[in-house]
């Protein structure tokens, strides 16, 4: 039994049914194996649900690397939005961050929030002639954040509610995003 596939397939679990679903017994079944086996690799169901905050963690850090791109001046806004909002939905980041907040799990949330000012300090880098690109930066990665937080947690619950257009949260974050990068 590979601790990859069982974190891959509690992540599965994670999605489809929120926190309560991701314990030894489902993600045994789920992986044909026993709950020895997951004792093992694991020790409780608190330390595969620990790794399983951590991977989505990394995993977080590594779609909003992706979305940035390899170069100091290729950020494009449409292209961080797009991996933002997919870290956060289809990602299940945050599923994940609300389950850190409601477990608290405040070590792990320090971890997530490193991520985020991560993510400021390399968009304000970019800009190193501009003294407010700091502030830009922050604000940025506040409003996808926020935006992408909320679209991915209860987006598929209000958008039809309130017959809203599907990506609206996501159009919303662009031109908050557009509006921050024209301010002088």
């Amino acid at each position: 039994m590979a601790r990859e596939e069982a974190l891959d397939a509690a992540r599965d679990l994670l999605l489809s049914g929120g926190p309560a679903a991701v314990t030894l017994k489902a993600v045994g079944e789920r992986m044909g194996v026993g709950h020895a086996n997951l004792i093992h690799h694991f020790g409780s169901a608190a330390g595969l649900q620990g790794a399983l905050m951590d991977r989505m963690v990394r995993d977080l850090a590594d779609r909003i690397e992706a979305g940035l791109g390899a170069g100091r001046d290729d950020v494009e806004p449409d292209r961080l939005m797009t991996a933002v909002f997919d870290a956060f939905g289809q990602g299940g980041a945050s599923q994940m961050a609300a389950w850190l907040a409601l477990a608290r799990e405040q070590g792990r949330a320090e971890s997530f929030a490193q991520v985020v000012r991560d993510l400021a300090d390399r968009l304000a880098a970019m800009a190193p002639d501009d003294p407010r690109a700091a502030e830009r930066a922050k604000a940025l990665v506040v409003t996808a954040a926020y935006m992408a937080f909320a679209e991915g947690l209860i987006g598929d619950i209000l958008t039809p509610m309130l017959g809203a257009p599907d990506g609206l949260g996501r159009d919303l974050a662009l031109k908050l995003t557009a509006t921050l990068l024209a301010e002088p």
